[in-house]
């Protein structure tokens, strides 16, 4: 007699398992978030008093953190350059999935004050995704404390899935990048080998813009690895 206890489940109740851990891990994950601010503007001024004694974010959960490879939130404060948005870019790729963005102020959503600038960007989910805007110039730390909650509200019901179409998308997120930054444009992170590690590649995932990242490689391998190795006469 084949024992009940040691069969393997089918593929209806793996898929039932995996949605009651997903939800104990989204209950879980909601609250305990760490921060990664990256203070590009005003909403530095306001942002310390949400994490202090008098609004104590803390005891929400939610705590600054000073690595990307620990942080669940990337917390973009105000206005961003063309060259900072090169190191959010990176910093958010180094974060572990899932991940989530929210970007503070007007500044994130249309450029706000600086929108006639040529040296900022004015939709900040053209190039990375965002889970939620905190409009305002800037907003007050109630209204920052309140977002928060209303993200652990979506994490906790499954709700706050942007970050998986960074992978889904990312030829082009990545066209948007380019158009910016030059055809060239790269960082370090392998984005297309994490789309398959969390089983999130699509027919989006590659295409125009990701092909020039191979051409940029190959030429990268030919300028730094002596011609002998790579069979270059």
């Amino acid at each position: 007699m084949k024992s009940e206890i040691c069969r393997t489940p089918d593929k209806e109740e793996r898929s039932l398992l995996r949605q009651v851990l997903d939800k104990i891990a989204n209950h879980c994950r909601a609250r305990s978030l760490f921060i990664l601010h990256y203070c590009t503007g005003c909403g530095a001024i306001e942002l310390p008093p949400v994490i202090t004694s008098r609004f104590d974010s803390e005891r929400l959960g939610i705590q600054p953190m000073v690595t990307p490879r620990q942080a669940d939130i990337l917390l973009i404060t105000g206005y961003l350059s063309i060259k900072t948005l090169k190191r959010v870019i990176l910093t958010y790729e180094q974060m572990a999935a899932p991940k989530y963005v929210i970007g503070m102020g007007s500044c994130t959503i249309n450029g706000g004050m600086y929108w006639q600038s040529y040296a900022t960007i004015k939709r900040l989910l053209e190039y990375i995704p965002v889970d939620m805007y905190m409009a305002g110039c800037m907003p007050r730390p109630e209204a920052m404390q309140q977002g928060f909650l209303q993200l652990m509200d979506n994490i906790d019901n499954g709700n706050a899935n942007c970050w998986k179409d960074y992978y889904y998308n990312y030829d082009e997120y990545l066209g948007h990048q380019q158009a910016l930054f030059g055809p060239d444009w790269h960082t370090p992170t392998d984005v297309i080998a994490e789309a398959r590690h969390y089983q999130l590649f699509g027919e989006k995932t590659i295409g125009d813009h990701t092909a020039l990242l191979a051409k940029f490689a190959s030429k990268y391998v030919t300028k730094t690895i002596p011609n002998h190795i790579v069979g270059v006469n």
